[in-house]
């Protein structure tokens, strides 16, 4: 088993011990992604789709630096703290990924790191 840990500054550095992802034979983990700005770690400001918008930047930029892109991600898990913002998630996501999408999941929780409104992680297979 070949075990990488792919890293990118186009994304936000952990905010603890764990990698933004990690590479397993022709699999790619990607860590829960928020909306900081990487050169800043603060919040970017904002309606909701441009956080969600960032969200998935930082999953592109980490799906391209492991030599991929969007459409290889199989898995994308979406944490919301509210479900309101479901139709702008289809939206914004929708932006990002080509037919046929990944499976998905769309969970509402009572809070995120840094009270973001927003965090996804993936699974993406090379």
């Amino acid at each position: 088993m070949a075990r990488e840990i792919i890293s990118t500054s186009k994304a936000p550095a952990a905010l603890g011990p764990y990698s933004q992802a990690v590479k397993v034979d022709n699999t790619v983990y990607i860590s829960g992604q928020i909306p900081l700005i990487p050169e800043t770690m603060e919040v970017v400001e904002g309606a909701f789709d441009v956080h969600a918008r960032l969200v998935f930047s930082h999953l592109k930029s980490i799906t391209e630096e492991a030599g991929g892109n969007m459409n290889d991600i199989t898995k994308v898990n979406i944490f919301l703290t509210d479900l309101a913002n479901f139709p702008i998630v289809n939206e914004v996501m929708a932006e990002f990924f080509d037919e046929p999408y990944p499976a998905r999941a769309a969970i509402q929780v009572a809070a995120l790191p840094k009270d973001v409104v927003v965090e996804a992680d993936a699974v993406m297979v090379l």
